[in-house]
């Protein structure tokens, strides 16, 4: 595995870097200090898998480099790091495609759990900083195991619906990777949020990572 680390601090890239490192200690890291060097780096190197984007770059809202990456390079998962502790940041970061919100002030131990759960599939969000409790844990099988399409009440098509809608899919573009009608999606899509016991997508996406779901490797 390859990974681009964005961030302008040199001793929170070298902390990743010693967190990557104990976790796959044969992962290849690459290193930026601007959204500029970040895009170079992605030139140079085709093979990356992750991205881990600080939110606050010197030369560009990481906001905007978000967005940039899910246009130029869909392929290329994306988390976002951040000092911050606002929510409202976490959803525009899922909102706008990322598969994870790490914040930069989180412990060791915790930080090796996110990025174990990141590199399984899943998505991590600090359920501290949303301030509310996690949804759908009840559903949650005593096994500790992800709970199953069954046992959250969904089809095997629901679940792919919520698996591309974890990658930040749209409506139309889970129509054309699932060759359904934008209707079915939709209610689909409101089956999901009956299930998960949410409001909306971003919600759905937050419920998903703290379940453990895996986001499938093929999704989409």
């Amino acid at each position: 595995m390859k990974i681009l680390v964005v961030d302008d601090h040199v001793l929170i890239r070298e902390a990743l870097r010693g967190v990557l490192k104990e976790l796959k200690g044969d992962v290849a890291i690459v290193e930026a200090a601007n959204s500029r060097q970040a895009m170079q780096r992605i030139e140079e190197n085709s093979d990356l898998e992750l991205i881990l984007l600080d939110l606050n770059l010197p030369d560009r809202s990481g906001f905007d480099v978000l967005a940039e990456l899910r246009e130029r390079y869909p392929a290329i998962s994306v988390v976002m790091l951040s000092a911050s502790n606002d929510r409202d940041d976490i959803a525009t970061a899922l909102d706008l495609g990322a598969l994870g919100f790490i914040p930069k002030s989180a412990q060791r131990e915790v930080m090796l759990s996110a990025f174990k759960l990141i590199f399984s599939g899943g998505i991590y969000v600090p359920p501290e900083i949303l301030g509310r409790p996690q949804p759908a844990r009840t559903a949650q099988p005593r096994s500790g195991r992800p709970p199953s399409a069954a046992e959250l009440g969904l089809t095997e098509r629901q679940m792919d619906v919520l698996a591309l809608m974890m990658q930040g899919k749209s409506n139309k573009a889970i129509c054309r990777a699932l060759d359904l009608a934008e209707p079915t999606v939709k209610n689909h899509v409101t089956a999901i949020l009956k299930a998960l016991k949410v409001t909306n997508r971003t919600e759905a996406v937050i419920a998903a990572g703290t379940l453990g779901l895996a986001l499938p490797r093929d999704a989409g």
